[in-house]
């Protein structure tokens, strides 16, 4: 097997793929419980929706903010033992992820805009800037439903396909998004580095 090139992904990447991953399961799981956590018609509801939306605002500059950031700071290049069509593969899955990351805060901001509601920042009224139309407002609710559900899909794969890397392969691919310290003990593991011994 051709040995790896040991290019790994710099501190802000790092910081935002796992920071902003994170922050986003626990909005997609928030979002799936709403109506667990404050069913329709309940006092209760009103505030649960727009700690739900201030937190998508939050994230979905975030997630501009990554982009940008990515556009300026191109990925690494593959692990030479990664196979050209795993490298293909990820690319596109990427790819999807950016876009459903992009697609679910903003279809949920869009649909805000065209209710009488708009959005409550963390108690700040943000008055709408579309009229009323609630079959807008369906339209772009059910894009960012729709792209919650795919975007969790996605993501389980994408797990799935670190683990595999992780524990399977035991190649460089999963070391290269742990922060420094952490990919020098997955290292060690991965190589069987006896300087792991007696540091479980």
């Amino acid at each position: 097997m051709t040995a790896d090139n040991g290019a790994r992904y710099g501190r802000m990447d790092v910081f935002l793929h796992w920071f902003i991953g994170i922050a986003l399961l626990a909005e997609i799981a928030f979002g799936f419980l709403l109506d667990d956590i404050a069913p329709r018609g309940t006092p209760a509801r009103t505030g649960v929706i727009n700690l739900h939306k201030s937190v998508g605002v939050v994230l979905g500059v975030l997630i501009a903010a990554r982009l940008l950031w990515r556009m300026r700071h191109p990925a690494p290049p593959w692990p030479a033992s990664v196979p050209a069509w795993q490298q293909r593969a990820a690319h596109w899955m990427h790819r999807a992820l950016g876009a459903c990351m992009v697609i679910m805060p903003l279809g949920g901001y869009l649909g805000s805009n065209f209710s009488k509601y708009g959005v409550r920042f963390f108690g700040l009224a943000l008055a709408p800037w579309g009229p009323d139309l609630p079959g807008v407002y369906s339209f772009f609710i059910a894009v960012h439903d729709i792209t919650a559900y795919v975007f969790t899909a996605l993501i389980a794969v994408h797990v799935g396909a670190a683990v595999k890397h992780a524990l399977v392969d035991r190649d460089a691919v999963f070391s290269r998004m742990l922060p420094r310290g952490w990919a020098g003990r997955y290292g060690r593991w991965r190589t069987g580095d006896p300087a792991r011994k007696g540091h479980a």
